[in-house]
């Protein structure tokens, strides 16, 4: 790939995390200053990018590339946790610009 989004607009925040909480997975509020692993169906606040000494560093903008199961084409799209660390798209979710698809991979804008 000739052009590369990593590093545009991130933004990481420290939370309090569940002791579930790993590196990779898709966070959704837990409580007061505290995520968790997302299941099927949630929306995501972001991406947990690391976990120390019970807390979360999570990406909340910017670009990241997430495991994919389904059918999506780019565009701005519903995007919801698939599992804790993959994603699904549907109409339902929320929008998100996703700016690559392959057959295992989503690439989008948080």
């Amino acid at each position: 790939m000739n052009v590369d989004f990593k590093g545009f607009n991130e933004n990481v925040v420290t939370f309090e995390a569940t002791s579930a909480v790993e590196e990779g997975n898709l966070v959704k509020m837990n409580g007061n200053f505290k995520v968790a692993p997302c299941a099927e169906n949630d929306n995501f606040i972001g991406v947990c990018v690391g976990v120390r000494d019970g807390y979360a560093a999570v990406q909340l903008s910017g670009y990241v590339e997430l495991p994919f199961t389904g059918t999506a084409t780019v565009g701005m799209k519903g995007i919801v946790a698939g599992s804790a660390s993959g994603a699904i798209c549907i109409d339902a979710g929320q929008k998100r610009l996703v700016v690559y698809v392959s057959s295992t991979r989503i690439g989008l804008i948080l």
